[in-house]
């Protein structure tokens, strides 16, 4: 399954708990802020992508299936 992450960059306030729940997706860039990692942008298939976008604690992640 294919999905399509969205990172608002302008609601991001690089708590990191994306990057935490789910390391193989997300990380964090040099300001600290939220990204995927290269070669990761559709989930890669890691299960924790939805429970890392829950965890976002202002909901500047956005998951859907393509």
């Amino acid at each position: 399954m294919r999905l399509h992450i969205d990172i608002d960059k302008d609601v991001c306030i690089g708590a990191g708990q994306c990057a935490l729940t789910a390391p193989e997706v997300f990380t964090q860039d040099d300001d600290g802020f939220s990204t995927l990692v290269p070669g990761r942008e559709d989930g890669g298939g890691d299960p924790l992508v939805r429970e890392a976008a829950r965890a976002c604690p202002v909901g500047a992640i956005a998951v859907a299936e393509e």
